[in-house]
């Protein structure tokens, strides 16, 4: 499908750091897709409508938010919202429903006492209201337990699924009926306090991932290897240890990350200018203020890349720097010809986490455009890392000999090499608003020359039209359907693949203005035509990450 013309009541382009913002006015609500829904336990059939290609054979397994509320208490972020998991079970081009909500303790407290009573990034838990004063002034000079809410993605260890936030704790869950299998903490196997929830895969399943620790002397980050598979049948994560640690510039002040990227080689650290002021974070209870008030844009830093070493854990002393930019999400990343080429997803803002409270995403009429419209956009871009820098290196010229790219990188002192980026889309993208929840062939492509990525365009707070670039040429190829709002797009190879991007995209679309407008979208990866939807009789709210488990 050729890129459509997107209409919208009003519209008024203006330059923000480089990138064209296209300012709109008279935004749709999207007030129904936040918005506690009902669990579906028990498997359901769908409408399918067109053709579901007889060649897919699994689970579409989706993760995110489904309740906001208990008794008289609310979330506050959209984060924060009880993890709900969707299994779109496509067999002989039929479909399959059923959702659950992640049977974790955070859940489990809340129903029993019909209140919020765990704190979540956005949202303090306000003391028992059942103690007597004393007892509730004592209770503000406690650490905040850490969530379990998993509510962000499926992960894989040792061939097992998890569903997995960024908190130390992750559950472990049969993908056949959605069922919790076992509450799993990182802290009983590692020195860490925490881990993304988007490792990295070796093709042997070796998982790589980041996590932070905390001691006396403030924090550090962590590089996490876990090995392939298991010693014994109730493994999870006994193997895994710390590949390396890298200090924070300032340790009481470490960035957050949502992320990180890898290529054949190397672990690609992002130290951005997001940042977790920890003694605000340690004190949060006792000033009655949530978690994601420690957390900060500091424009005045730049943006700094570690390279670490896969094999040997060992920490490169050059360090490559930008401008201030910020990314939740990565594409790439690929050694060529003595380069790392970082594909990523960037803004030049850092303060679009704090944008996603549930009062924002709610708003209608003006309120809702002035949301969206102070938002700064998110680009995909490359940067160009020269792996081979020495003493004899020169400083001041571009290193990037690389004829096709525009990106450079100059050599500034001993271990440090300033990066400007080059975009990796055309001036197109702009109308479709930026591009987020980016999505390979990760199966071939990880860590390997590539040509093509999905993932959604955000002229609204969320995804509201699908995204296929092509690297050759910086062509876009488009779904969009007024009033229809995708989720991130995952992509299954077909069974006879030869080009990368034979196969099939993935994605759940919602609607705001029908109810139970839900359905699974179909679309051919290679020309970008729907070849078919399965609609759900149910609602669904708009959730987070997902992946595709293929059938034996």
């Amino acid at each position: 499908m050729s890129p459509v013309r997107l209409d919208s009541p009003g519209e008024v382009k203006c330059a923000n750091s480089g990138n064209v913002n296209t300012v709109l006015k008279g935004l749709e609500t999207i007030a129904p897709l936040v918005r506690s829904v009902d669990e579906t336990p028990q498997p359901i059939p769908t409408k399918v409508q067109g053709i579901i290609p007889s060649w897919i054979n699994g689970k579409f397994l989706r993760n995110g938010p489904g309740k906001f509320e208990f008794g008289n208490t609310h979330y506050n972020h959209w984060f924060d919202g009880m993890a709900m998991l969707h299994q779109f079970r496509i067999e002989k081009g039929q479909v399959m429903y059923m959702s659950r909500f992640l049977q974790s303790t955070t859940f489990m407290k809340n129903s029993e006492r019909d209140r919020i009573v765990m704190s979540e990034f956005g949202t303090l838990a306000m003391p028992d209201p059942c103690k007597n004063f004393f007892q509730r002034f004592l209770s503000r000079f406690e650490m905040i337990e850490p969530t379990d809410n998993a509510s962000v993605s499926f992960v894989k260890y040792k061939g097992d699924y998890y569903v997995s936030t960024e908190t130390n704790f992750m559950h472990r869950v049969n993908p056949e009926n959605l069922e919790s299998l076992e509450k799993v903490d990182w802290t009983k196997f590692i020195a860490v306090n925490g881990a993304t929830a988007h490792p990295h895969y070796d093709p042997d399943g070796t998982t790589y991932n980041m996590g932070n620790s905390y001691g006396s002397k403030g924090a550090s980050y962590n590089i996490i290897k876990v090995p392939p598979e298991k010693k014994e049948s109730k493994d999870t994560l006994q193997g895994a240890k710390i590949l390396c640690s890298i200090m924070p510039a300032n340790r009481s002040h470490p960035s957050y990350y949502h992320s990180f990227a890898m290529s054949e080689n190397y672990v690609v650290f992002i130290e951005q200018p997001i940042k977790m002021d920890l003694l605000k974070i340690l004190t949060c209870k006792l000033r009655g203020k949530a978690l994601c008030e420690g957390i900060y844009w500091d424009p005045k830093l730049e943006t700094v890349f570690h390279l670490v070493d896969k094999s040997t854990g060992e920490v490169s002393s050059v360090k490559y720097h930008t401008k201030a930019i910020s990314t939740f999400h990565q594409i790439n990343a690929f050694e060529e010809d003595g380069f790392l080429m970082l594909d990523m997803c960037c803004s030049d803002d850092g303060q679009a986490i704090n944008n996603y409270l549930i009062q924002n995403l709610r708003k209608s009429g003006e309120a809702l455009d002035q949301v969206y419209n102070t938002l700064s956009r998110v680009y995909p871009r490359r940067f160009v890392l020269p792996l081979h820098v020495t003493s004899d290196t020169p400083e001041g010229q571009n290193l990037n000999t690389r004829p096709s790219s525009t990106a450079s990188c100059v050599k500034i002192s001993k271990d440090k090499v300033f990066c400007q980026h080059e975009d990796l889309h055309g001036d197109d993208l702009h109308e479709y608003g930026g591009l987020e929840f980016p999505q390979i062939n990760y199966g071939r492509c990880n860590t390997q020359t590539y040509r093509y990525f999905y993932g959604c365009g955000f002229r609204h707070l969320i995804g509201d039209s699908l995204l296929k670039m092509d690297l050759n040429d910086k062509t876009l190829k488009v779904w969009y359907q007024k009033g229809f709002y995708p989720s991130e797009p995952v992509f299954v190879l077909s069974p006879d693949a030869v080009d990368e991007d034979d196969g099939v995209i993935l994605s759940v679309v919602l609607t705001p203005s029908q109810d139970k407008g839900t359905f699974l979208l179909v679309l051919d990866a290679k020309t970008f035509e729907e070849l078919g939807r399965a609609y759900v009789p149910v609602n669904i709210a708009y959730g987070f990450h997902g992946t595709f488990s293929a059938s034996a």
